[in-house]
């Protein structure tokens, strides 16, 4: 890995099938450990049931709040500055329970790459 600034540019938000807008922040080869993105989801939206293969996740709460289910757990309430850790390959989804968008960090490792993604929803 190399020394470098990624500045984020907010026109490459863009909204998935999950039903949350994603900001990527860092994902790329030049750092194949990590990936950094921003999640925003909006008030009442519950995000689809997915897991990740092979990726470990870990959501950073930044603003909000929210229920958030991952594996067999029970529901979990997360506020601002809580942290969810995800296991790669189990199911997880999260619902914003506030009146404004639910923000956070996804830091995935190793990093983010699509064909790891599985949707687990009908």
């Amino acid at each position: 890995m190399q020394a470098v600034v990624l500045n984020k540019d907010e026109s490459l938000e863009f909204v998935t099938p999950e039903r949350c807008s994603i900001l990527e922040l860092s994902n790329d080869a030049g750092d194949p450990d990590l990936s950094v993105a921003r999640a925003r989801v909006a008030a009442g939206v519950t995000t689809a049931w997915h897991c990740l293969e092979g990726i470990a996740e870990r959501y950073v709460i930044l603003s909000g709040s929210g229920r958030v289910e991952v594996g067999g757990m029970d529901a979990c309430v997360v506020t601002c500055g809580d942290v969810v850790r995800i296991p790669p390959g189990v199911r997880q989804r999260i619902c914003n329970t506030g009146e404004g968008d639910l923000v956070f960090l996804a830091l995935c490792t190793p990093r983010f790459r699509q064909e790891c993604y599985r949707h687990l929803e009908a």
